[in-house]
């Protein structure tokens, strides 16, 4: 079988380098490269991208012997329907290894067609390294690789402003184009660059701060076999991801003119402030994520799937998520309420087997941020506390004691927080168990003892957990909470 390339897959025209992105992995395949190459396709974008490997090792080598080509399969659930989906992306021009050929890397700043920079070089590589220097490269950090880019195009082309770039980073991190900007302009500093550069990257570049999502479970070596089957040639790069996808960028009118996002049927808003649409994917994805881990478990599923699907558990998260949970965020009732179903899709995405053990990694702080405060805000705003969530912290208290009907329980935290958990069940009292745990300002940032009634409440779940199981336990606290 050959190697896939543009030949044998009928695709022989070259684009423009229109596009540095920064990371080869699965995530921007799947994402970015997917979106460009629908954007190509469909609405005439006419954009090439050139990879740039952000590490000394990756996958750059392997990406230019298929020619930038390779299959992605989007696989899952739209309105209850299953979908599958396979496309070859062909948008990917070229691949460079800066650590091995640094001057092809920065000539790609000469390049007269380039207009965006766009990276994913996981939450770890927005930072700073005060070693790098201008002259030593290749440079460590992806700021530092970027900031001389920049420096070169900014010399090349005198400091002509319509050069300038448009920079998109997708690093998981809030505000990750502000951060990105901030340290650009700290090398800039330390390097002692005219002050008509940092004029150039304050006024002719823009930076745009985003939010992605997308479960990429990257390249399918289980079913690697079957995947092939459907492909006339040898893809050693195939990648398979869920159908949906959700990408926010801050932006305006100049962005839109830029990238014609409206052209394509994908779920890419560009808006004025990213926050509330950061806000809701915490609170509703994330929340009810880990909302459901410690119920769940306890109850004796093992898949987010089997959560969803099961009568008493499905309805426990749908009514924590609809009932709790929205009332307590800012956007339209009827754009919450429609990102949440398709929450739910994702949820029952049978191909992808999300085992609740792999997300129960750090509950305690997931929890915190997650779910407290639609906990906290629900109880503001309703004088009352929510009883799912509040059964849900009641759960989790329960999950940390570390065994449940003579089941060892997938605990991974902090060994601090795990020895905590561990001391404060060896007291006598559900009431002193709940106390001790709530006003542990280290785990909450607050004194949870001070909210109305929610001591009292979880000492009686805890209780009512560990006399009736989780099922019969959670009927009769609805009947008994003070809530």
């Amino acid at each position: 079988m050959e190697k896939l390339n543009r030949k044998n897959a009928n695709l022989t025209s070259t684009l423009p380098i229109k596009v540095v992105q920064f990371g080869e992995g699965n995530f921007l395949r799947a994402f970015v490269d997917f979106v460009i190459d629908k954007l190509n396709k469909e609405a005439d974008f006419n954009a090439g991208v050139a990879v740039i490997q952000p590490l000394a090792g990756g996958l750059v080598e392997m990406l230019n012997e298929q020619d930038g080509l390779y299959n992605l399969f989007m696989k899952g659930v739209k309105q209850g329907k299953e979908i599958q989906e396979q496309r070859t992306i062909s948008c990917i021009q070229k691949g460079i290894n800066p650590y091995k050929n640094y001057e092809d890397y920065l000539k790609l700043a000469e390049e007269e067609a380039l207009e965006f920079v766009i990276s994913n070089t996981t939450e770890a590589g927005i930072a700073y390294d005060e070693s790098d220097t201008l002259e030593g490269t290749p440079h460590k950090s992806f700021p530092a690789k970027l900031t001389a880019l920049l420096y070169r195009r900014f010399k090349h082309f005198n400091g002509d402003s319509a050069k300038g770039l448009t920079i998109i980073p997708c690093e998981l991190i809030n505000y990750n184009a502000d951060t990105l900007k901030k340290i650009i302009l700290q090398y800039a500093e330390l390097w002692k660059l005219e002050a008509d550069f940092v004029a150039w990257i304050n006024n002719s570049n823009s930076f745009h701060n985003t939010l992605v999502d997308r479960i990429v479970p990257g390249y399918p070596k289980a079913d690697i076999d079957a995947y092939q089957s459907e492909l006339q040639f040898e893809d050693k790069l195939i990648v398979s991801a869920e159908v949906f996808l959700l990408w926010v960028i801050e932006g305006g009118e100049t962005l839109k003119a830029k990238i014609p996002f409206d052209k394509i049927e994908e779920n890419i808003i560009v808006v004025k402030d990213m926050q509330p649409y950061r806000t809701r994917k915490v609170r509703i994805l994330n929340g009810a994520h880990t909302t459901m881990v410690p119920f769940s478990i306890l109850f004796g599923n093992e898949t987010v799937k089997e959560t969803v699907d099961h009568d008493f558990t499905g309805a426990f998260v749908k009514e924590a998520i609809f009932k709790e949970i929205i009332p307590t965020l800012s956007l339209s009732e009827e754009e919450l309420k429609a990102f949440a179903e398709e929450v739910l899709d994702r949820f029952r995405n049978p191909f992808i087997k999300h085992q609740l053990a792999s997300i129960a990694l750090n509950s305690i702080s997931k929890f915190k941020v997650r779910v407290l405060p639609s906990l906290l805000a629900f109880q503001k705003d309703c004088n009352r506390l929510p009883l799912h969530l509040t059964f849900a912290f009641a759960c989790l208290i329960r999950f940390y004691r570390g065994e449940w009907n003579n089941h060892t329980l997938p605990i991974n935290d902090d060994d601090a927080v795990v020895a905590e958990l561990k001391r404060v069940w060896e007291m006598h009292s559900y009431q002193e168990i709940s106390g001790e745990i709530l006003k542990n300002e280290k785990f909450w940032d607050s004194d949870l003892t001070k909210v109305p009634g929610l001591q009292d409440n979880i000492a009686l779940a805890l209780e009512l957990i560990e006399t009736k199981g989780i099922e019969e336990g959670y009927k009769n606290f609805t009947e008994k909470a003070t809530i």
